[in-house]
C-alpha cells in the first residue's frame, strides 16, 4: 500500500525537537521500508524551504539526498496544480495550504488514502493519517 508523505512528517523527522520527531521516527523506521512512500515535488520544495530556514544547511542536505532517495517524487504537472489551485480556492476559509490541496489533488488520483503527516487537514479531507502512535 502507498503513503503519502507530507511536509509535517519530513520536518518531525529532521528536528529532534519536534514534538513529532519519536513518532515519525518510529513510524519511518518500522513502515518507511515496507510502504510504498510517494510525496509531490511542491512538497519537497516546500519542505526544502523549511528545513532550511528552521534547521539550515546541514539539515536541507539531509533532506536532499538522505530522506527524500527512497521516496518515490510525483512532479506536479500543469493540469494538477491547476485543480489543486481550483480546490485550493474553493475552500480558501479552511486552514489548509495550497500545496496541501495540491497533495489531496495527487492522493486521490493515485488512490492513496493515507498520508505520513501530522496535519488534521490531511483528516478533514477524507484520508487517513499514518503515524507510528496510530499502528499505522
Amino acid at each position: 500500500m502507498t503513503v503519502f508523505v507530507d511536509t509535517s512528517a519530513l520536518y518531525a523527522l529532521l528536528d529532534s525537537n519536534d514534538p513529532a520527531h519519536p513518532d515519525a521516527a518510529a513510524f519511518f523506521a518500522r513502515d518507511g521500508r515496507r510502504e510504498k512512500l510517494q510525496t509531490t515535488s511542491y512538497v519537497v520544495l516546500e519542505s526544502a524551504a523549511l528545513v532550511h530556514r528552521r534547521l539550515g544547511s546541514d539539515s536541507v542536505r539531509a533532506l536532499l539526498t538522505d530522506l527524500i532517495a527512497p521516496i518515490e517524487v510525483v512532479w506536479v504537472d500543469e493540469e494538477t496544480h491547476r485543480a489543486g489551485v481550483r480546490s485550493f480556492l474553493a475552500a480558501l476559509s479552511a486552514h489548509a495550504s495550497l500545496v496541501d490541496h495540491v497533495s489531496f489533488v495527487v492522493m486521490r488520483s493515485n488512490g492513496i488514502f493515507r498520508a505520513f503527516s501530522y496535519d488534521d487537514d490531511f483528516v478533514r479531507a477524507g484520508f487517513e493519517l499514518a503515524q507510528a502512535s496510530r499502528g499505522a
